[in-house]
């Protein structure tokens, strides 16, 4: 008897939308929901997606998962889930977080080599949209910095101090761009490379270094978070 083709699955339940996608073949497929509820969404997208690929949950023999930042619950809902599959099935898991994978998006640009080609002591930086006037950044550079969960304030004024030029990728709230929020003193990334592609998620799944603290989810706290202790 034939065995069936083994899919990967990409899912970025981290935010809205919730994406899930599998490639077949040379062919990709691919299942967006609105909504920040993921926990009720997951299964009947899951379901859609296998149905339009002509696949079984068993099929699943790889699983890319978005590590954070985002909705603690919609993180925690493809933790379990790649959990569960790697336990049951013996799935591969691999993941990345969402810094990493629209870094990868705007450095595989060609606006991004011809700017680094100006700018070679300069580089990359993800901001995102956290929380009301709070955001999240991480700097690509030598220094290897970990993100961070910052003030609007607290950017603006980090990204003016770095000294040196940056290429911006990601997004403002409600999904605007970047430039409204920090002014067009900066390069910025492609709407196309802003957002997470299906097709930049069955590529990563493909590499080994993913491996590696794939179920480890990214939870960020505030700068300015404090602990106030009882009088």
């Amino acid at each position: 008897m034939q065995s069936r083709e083994k899919l990967t699955l990409g899912m970025d339940t981290s935010g809205s939308p919730l994406l899930l996608t599998v490639k077949k073949g040379d062919k990709i497929f691919s299942v967006r929901r609105k909504g920040v509820k993921q926990e009720k969404l997951l299964f009947p997208a899951l379901e859609s997606l296998l149905a339009k690929a002509g696949a079984q949950m068993e099929d699943i023999g790889q699983i890319f998962i978005i590590r954070g930042p985002g909705r603690f619950t919609g993180i925690r809902i493809s933790l379990t889930f790649a959990s569960m599959m790697q336990f049951l099935n013996k799935t591969q898991v691999r993941g990345a977080t969402m810094f990493e994978v629209l870094c990868r998006q705007a450095e595989s640009s060609r606006a991004f080599a011809a700017w680094k080609k100006q700018n070679p002591q300069g580089a990359l930086a993800v901001v995102l949209h956290a929380f009301r006037e709070e955001y999240f950044l991480q700097i690509f550079d030598e220094e290897k910095k970990g993100p961070a969960w910052l003030s609007r304030e607290e950017l603006l004024s980090r990204l003016s101090a770095y000294g040196k030029p940056l290429f911006l990728a990601g997004s403002d709230k409600d999904a605007h761009p970047l430039s409204g929020l920090v002014g067009h003193s900066y390069a910025f990334a492609s709407e196309k490379d802003c957002f997470v592609r299906p097709a930049t998620l069955l590529e990563m799944a493909q590499e080994d270094s993913w491996s590696q603290n794939s179920l480890e989810p990214l939870y960020l706290k505030p700068a300015r978070f404090e602990l106030v202790q009882p009088k």
